[in-house]
């Protein structure tokens, strides 16, 4: 715990553009957090070279993701808001978790036997450890809460297993965490499949809906969302695509699910495809109209990704300095 407050880290990966299931399920409920922990919010560009980037690119969208967090409401003032290669302590910190994490733990988690899957030319031994570097970025700040999608969760189950596996033999070190997962939007689902969770690295772009789509392709993909022969708009087992836009239309309304069904009643799927595809564009515009701004100024995002390293590495410093030296390295 710093300084008696409790903490609060979270981060996304610049690997590509973010979606709507990005926003509903993570980043618009970020700026909540600040008024109750010292917040932690990293673009964690290491671990998104577990698969081939384009430099250029990567560069471009680790600026994007920044002043996206900015745009969806986090106030640099109250959060503390940097890059994850900017602060060496998270590697050096992964590499000692590796030594007290099980090949077994790892070679069950999800995500690495999904991402072996679409990317079994490049199985990597990054993209098995990712969990340990996961791990680190969470306990270097000695974390209490973790704001995750529930796609994370495993990975934060698997941190809280190192930490108690450490604390174990080395008593004190690490806090902890416990995940936060919004019960609103914490799963949105591909457009194209809705038995699939909707994805950044989608090939099909009218599965997914993109934060900074602009309003007519926003409604166009909506209107082409995969539903169901029925025309009723209800939330029902089988009806996954109405069940999918129904929350969706929820997260960015405030609506109760009975609010929905009788908002609708008597109305067809093309009435509901569109109102859903209004209430996502209406609710993006102020985000895209503040990225834009921020993306004009390189200077000011360079100088909150400078201020936030600073913070953080302060923070970073001390408890990999305490784990190092309960380990018996050795300070010069």
């Amino acid at each position: 715990m710093l300084n008696e407050q409790l903490v609060s880290y979270s981060g996304v990966q610049p690997s590509g553009n973010l979606t709507i299931g990005n926003y509903l399920g993570a980043i618009k409920n970020f700026s909540l957090y600040s008024e109750k922990y010292k917040t932690f919010y990293c673009v964690v560009d290491e671990h998104a070279i577990t698969v081939r980037q384009i430099p250029a690119d990567l560069r471009r969208r680790t600026y994007e993701t920044l002043a996206l967090y900015v745009a969806c409401g986090l106030d640099p003032e109250k959060n503390t808001l940097y890059v994850q290669s900017h602060v060496h302590e998270h590697a050096e910190l992964a590499w000692i978790l590796n030594c007290f994490t099980g090949f077994g733990e790892l070679s069950r988690m999800t995500q690495f036997k999904d991402k072996s899957t679409k990317h079994a030319d490049n199985i990597n031994a990054g993209l098995f450890t990712y969990p340990t570097l996961m791990a680190a970025d969470i306990l270097l700040y000695q974390t209490d809460v973790v704001p995750v999608g529930i796609d994370q969760k495993q990975h934060v189950e698997l941190c809280r297993d190192i930490a108690e596996r450490f604390n174990q033999v080395y008593p004190g070190s690490f806090t902890v965490p416990e995940p936060i997962i919004s019960k609103s939007g914490m799963k949105i689902m591909s457009l194209a499949d809705p038995t699939k969770k909707m994805s950044k690295s989608d090939e099909n772009t009218n599965a997914v809906v993109y934060i900074l789509d602009d309003k007519d392709t926003i409604i166009r993909k909506f209107k082409r969302a995969v539903t169901d022969s029925d025309t009723c708009v209800r939330f029902a087992e089988g009806k996954d695509g109405i069940n999918n836009l129904i929350t969706i239309y929820s997260c960015f309304t405030g609506k109760t699910i009975e609010d929905i069904e009788r908002e609708f009643d008597g109305k067809g799927y093309g009435d509901f495809k569109l109102a859903v595809g209004e209430a996502c564009a209406d609710a993006l515009a102020p985000v895209q109209t503040k990225f834009k701004e921020l993306t004009a100024d390189k200077t000011y995002l360079e100088s909150l990704m400078k201020k936030g390293a600073e913070e953080a590495s302060y923070y970073a410093r001390r408890t990999l300095g305490k784990i190092q030296k309960k380990l018996g390295f050795v300070k010069i």
